[in-house]
């Protein structure tokens, strides 16, 4: 403890002392910062590129091939002989008469 107010003391003491010297004034140069000027002229244009390749022509496809013929049905079934009709009478004083067919337009 004997020693902690010693040095207590002590820094008392200094601290006192620093707060009587007088400040000093340090001038510092002013340091340029460069600026940026104005934009230039605009550059000239470049040269066009050149041109693209034309791709390559695509495959034709394959012709596909053509169906199977179907099969023929069959013939079909002939039909029964109808039966005859009874011969008529012989007719008296019966007259017939045929009229002709309408014109054709």
């Amino acid at each position: 403890m004997n020693r902690s107010i010693v040095i207590t003391g002590l820094l008392g003491v200094l601290t006192l002392a620093a707060c009587d010297r007088t400040p000093t004034v340090i001038t510092v140069p002013a340091t340029n910062v460069p600026v940026p000027g104005p934009a230039g002229p605009q550059g000239a244009a470049g040269s066009q590129g050149e041109p693209g390749f034309q791709g390559a022509t695509g495959y034709q496809g394959a012709t596909g091939s053509q169906g199977a013929t179907g099969t023929q049905g069959e013939t079909g079934y002939q039909g029964e002989a109808g039966i005859q009709g009874a011969t008529g009478k012989a007719g008296e004083n019966t007259t017939v008469i045929v009229t002709p067919p309408p014109p054709a337009n």
